[in-house]
């Protein structure tokens, strides 16, 4: 018989093993459904689907895995809505409501902030969770402020404005103190720390775009088919690509920054690009993809809107894995929650 001592030791061990058990799951917008579909992350098979509002779009979660916030952008009824998950018990709850900022759609979750485009107000908005109310915004001045992507240092951010075509590069940075028309300072003028916009014209109806893991390159797509790589550095294009392929729609840069993944959503084509030499590697079809997603275990997830699946890729194979069933399905992620 197992001494008193050990089995409590052993008790001990497994009941932290039990609290600190962590679930992963892969999280797939279904506009469709109108539901968050929940996927275990390992064996792809649906464990929960959770109500969301009308035609979601883009979804991101929390720093510490336990909330997802799904983007409601209902364009042609002036959306303001972005709903909010609990992770750990897979329920709905309270929505942030973003008036008078209107048509929530691109997210990024940094520093308990959540960062959201606002198509209908032409603005990029910061919202402080914590005092659950927006304490920034600001304005492109462009049409259909879509995707947005926040640099590391949180000092710089990048978003596509689909329908004037261009690409904003907002900088946090130190501007000298103004100088007054008598063309003397005040006394005890200082520099300050202000945001300012670069407009680069990328062409009308670039939308999807992925930064390189280096931060100094980004890569849009246009329907006409042509890639634009832009020097984030120098802040201009450097290169454009004609792939012929129409509708070129959304792409992700590979974490080892070496290969470009781009999907157009009118042929159904996925275009692997070397980005050092520019050319194209392979090409094959896998439904009209929207929404791209590339895990930690070198899977791809495209959702591929039309066609009511999300297409499962090994990138090292460059071979499809697996289908799965989802009505309209667009934004992808996946998540690991500790329990």
């Amino acid at each position: 018989m197992m001494p008193i001592k050990n089995l409590l030791l052993l008790v001990f061990c497994v009941s932290n093993i039990t609290i600190f058990a962590q679930q992963h799951y892969i999280l797939a917008l279904s506009k469709g459904e109108q539901k968050l579909v929940v996927i275990d992350y390992t064996t792809l098979d649906v464990i929960k689907k959770i109500p969301v509002g009308d035609d979601p779009h883009e979804i991101v979660t929390s720093s510490n895995g336990t909330k997802a916030y799904v983007s409601i952008p209902l364009m042609n009824a002036g959306g303001h809505e972005i709903n909010v998950i609990n992770l750990k018990t897979l329920e709905p709850e309270q929505s942030i409501d973003t008036r008078p900022f209107t048509i929530p759609h691109g997210l990024v979750f940094r520093n308990d902030s959540l960062w959201y485009t606002a198509q209908g107000s032409k603005n990029v908005v910061i919202y402080d969770l914590k005092q659950n109310r927006p304490v920034k915004a600001l304005g492109t001045g462009q049409e259909f402020t879509h995707l947005i992507y926040l640099t590391k240092d949180g000092k710089t951010f990048y978003t596509t404005n689909v329908e004037s075509g261009t690409l904003s590069i907002y900088e946090n940075k130190e501007i000298p103190p103004y100088m007054p028309p008598t063309g003397v300072l005040p006394t005890g003028a200082k520099p300050r720390n202000e945001w300012r916009q670069t407009l680069v014209d990328i062409g009308l109806g670039a939308e999807g775009f992925d930064v390189s893991p280096d931060e100094k390159e980004l890569w849009t797509v246009r329907p006409d088919g042509k890639i634009v790589i832009v020097d984030l550095e120098k802040e201009e294009i450097k290169y454009e690509i004609n792939t012929s392929v129409q509708g070129l729609h959304r792409l992700k840069i590979t974490a080892d920054g070496k290969t470009v993944c781009i999907v157009s959503v009118k042929t159904g084509d996925l275009l692997f690009y070397n980005r050092k030499t520019l050319q194209l590697e392979k090409q094959m079809q896998v439904g009209q993809g929207a929404g791209i997603y590339i895990d930690n275990d070198n899977r791809m997830f495209i959702s591929c809107t039309p066609n009511n699946y999300v297409s499962v890729l090994d990138l090292l194979t460059r071979q499809e894995i697996k289908r799965l069933p989802i009505q309209r399905p667009d934004g992808i992620t996946s998540v690991t929650i500790a329990k």
